[in-house]
């Protein structure tokens, strides 16, 4: 079973960093791409920066610059670094990958931007 658990999120002040964690078991982590995600009310979830099983990166135009997506294969592990945070920011944030043509989803992580 496939499950993917993220944390790290939170209220965090603007121009300030989060670390965004998902920790990954059910799946050969190390072959699949990842991916982070984000969503915010009424709104359709949006792609965030994705990462390949040997570490090429993709980010949103939004982000680029401010985030870092980042895998550690051994503990099965997802990282997002984000940095220089701005209001627009404020979103859940969920952690993607896919197996088999099925598409897997954390629970996501709730961040928010405000002074």
């Amino acid at each position: 079973q496939v499950r993917l658990v993220e944390s790290g999120g939170g209220l965090v002040q603007p121009g300030g960093s989060l670390r965004l964690s998902c920790v990954a078991s059910g799946i050969n982590f190390k072959i699949h791409p990842m991916a982070w995600y984000r969503q915010t009310p009424g709104k359709e979830r949006q792609l965030v920066a994705t990462i390949t099983s040997d570490g090429n990166t993709n980010y949103t135009e939004s982000v680029r610059g401010r985030f870092t997506i980042s895998r550690n294969n051994v503990r099965n592990i997802l990282f997002l670094q984000m940095n220089n945070l701005k209001p627009e920011d404020t979103a859940d944030y969920y952690c993607n990958t896919r197996r088999a043509g099925t598409s897997f989803w954390g629970q996501g992580t709730p961040v928010t931007v405000s002074s």
